[in-house]
């Protein structure tokens, strides 16, 4: 038979892909290129902010245009789509940057609160 042991904690479960990860060689140990300080992370971040913003307003307008052509109210719809779309946008920003756009259960780092548990 088995051993009844328990599953291993989430900290042990880190540290282990994280020494996989050392020894395989995939966690930068540099800077990238350039020596600016500036991580895969920090580019990720930047990038995951001006989608959003784009990705808002491209949206707003898709639909602006869209209820435009069916409802024939143009420019109506476009505008305020598009300024709807532009809000989203900046409010899934301000999410990302307060990390809360995250999987259910997300806790920043040094989070205190009670979460139901």
């Amino acid at each position: 038979m088995t051993e009844d042991r328990p599953p291993p904690s989430l900290e042990e479960i880190e540290a282990r892909l994280r020494e996989a990860r050392r020894g395989a060689g995939l966690e930068p140990s540099e800077p990238l290129v350039g020596g600016g300080g500036a991580s895969h992370s920090d580019m990720g971040l930047g990038l995951r902010i001006a989608v959003e913003l784009v990705a808002g307003v491209l949206v707003g307008v898709a639909i602006g245009y869209g209820l435009d052509r069916w409802l024939d109210s143009a420019p109506w719809g476009l505008i305020v789509m598009t300024l709807v779309g532009a809000v989203a946008g900046f409010m899934n920003v301000y999410r990302v940057v307060n990390g809360q756009g995250y999987a259910a259960g997300f806790k920043k780092t040094g989070d205190t609160r009670n979460h139901g548990e």
